[in-house]
């Protein structure tokens, strides 16, 4: 898309947002010219805290379908739109409401650590939900004897097992397409390439990668370290729409995407033309069920609690 072609789409946007009332949310994997026109651009964790927190009439969420359902389960009072409603995750398909009873019944005696990557119904069985940035903190809150179902991404519960010290966490067989695919081979290149770069990798990543890593932190967490260390090179970790953002917020650093193959095909299916549609015919709207809302709720702000 041409700089022209972004500028106008851009200011239609504008234009529509202010009519509607309505706020645009980001996630920092969405493409650049999307993340430019958002009023908040975040990881899971800032956008769920953005959603609970807004007075606009209208959410328009730029990622995938769980975050525009924690939106509507957040503010059930306002109209929630999903610029791509086919934008899903493969990892929250990876655990559904029947499975995660039926493993329940199975451990009885754990708490259900829930990931926001996953959807409302899950969300609905579960007991408090978490984010890569607050994993650990929520793990922390509860009691260290307490056993722990942690759903559906094995990777961030591994890292957060090993931060903890915690083995009583059972671990759902579930992983990010995304980063799962990044390789202890693909760091090794990459820090072979920039010897002088540190390495900073997203907790969904395997551990033999984690293991490699100067620094793990969720999306937000890594663009903060980048903004506050000496440093002057670095190797990330993670999808690679957070390149822009840290170009950004350190245009006198660099960074490498450790490799090429960080690209979530659902993240980037948002477009410009899509948030204009979706601002003029208030669709696709999305909408979670009172009865799941309710239960999911709890779990949500048990979260959001956790300081």
């Amino acid at each position: 898309m041409e700089q022209y072609e972004v500028s106008r789409w851009q200011e239609e946007i504008r234009r529509l947002k202010k009519e509607r009332n309505a706020v645009i949310l980001a996630h920092y994997y969405q493409r650049p010219e999307v993340q430019d026109v958002a009023d908040f651009i975040g990881d899971s964790l800032q956008l769920s805290q953005q959603a609970a927190a807004t007075d606009a009439d209208v959410i328009v969420f730029c990622g995938v379908h769980f975050m525009a359902e924690s939106a509507a389960i957040l503010s059930p009072d306002k109209i929630v739109l999903l610029p791509e409603e086919r934008a899903g995750c493969p990892m929250a398909d990876m655990v559904t409401a029947e499975a995660l009873r039926q493993k329940k019944q199975e451990h009885p005696e754990a708490v259900v650590v829930c990931y926001v990557n996953s959807a409302a119904d899950v969300k609905a069985e579960s007991d408090i939900c978490c984010t890569s940035s607050n994993a650990v903190k929520v793990v922390n809150s509860l009691p260290p004897e307490q056993p722990i179902l942690f759903i559906p991404d094995k990777n961030l519960g591994n890292w957060v097992a090993r931060q903890t010290g915690r083995n009583n966490i059972i671990l759902w067989e579930g992983w990010c397409n995304t980063h799962d695919r990044l390789t202890r081979e693909d760091i090794l290149a990459a820090k072979e390439a920039h010897p002088e770069a540190l390495v900073l990798v997203h907790p969904e990543c395997r551990p033999d990668v984690v293991d490699l890593a100067d620094g793990v932190f969720s999306t937000a967490g890594i663009i903060n370290y980048a903004r506050n260390s000496e440093a002057r090179e670095f190797i990330i970790g993670t999808e690679s729409g957070i390149l822009h953002q840290l170009q950004k917020t350190c245009p006198d650093k660099q960074f490498y995407l450790a490799s090429n193959t960080l690209i979530c095909p659902n993240m980037k299916s948002t477009t410009l033309p899509k948030v204009k549609y979706a601002l003029e015919e208030m669709e696709p709207r999305i909408t979670v069920l009172p009865e799941i809302r309710d239960r999911a709720l709890n779990a949500l702000e048990r979260m959001l609690a956790i300081r």
